[in-house]
């Protein structure tokens, strides 16, 4: 599993979403990185944060946001 490999722990209280954004504007990938998320892929989610070089703890936060959103935008 995805989120297993990249468990970190992280208070959600701590997450800030506008940083990720702006990473993926960076690497100019924001399309890209929502249309993963809209389509609950998770791996090509988890390769855009890890070319826009996202540390783990954040990365974990976000694949776990997408799990538990599960299709539910």
């Amino acid at each position: 599993e995805i989120i297993e490999r990249w468990g970190v722990d992280m208070d959600e209280s701590d997450f800030e979403g506008t940083l990720v954004l702006e990473q993926m504007v960076s690497i100019n990938k924001l399309d890209e990185f929502f249309e993963a998320i809209d389509s609950d892929d998770m791996q090509a989610a988890l390769r855009l944060m890890k070319k826009a070089q996202l540390d783990a703890e954040t990365i974990s936060l976000v694949l776990k946001k997408m799990k538990d959103a599960d299709g539910k935008h």
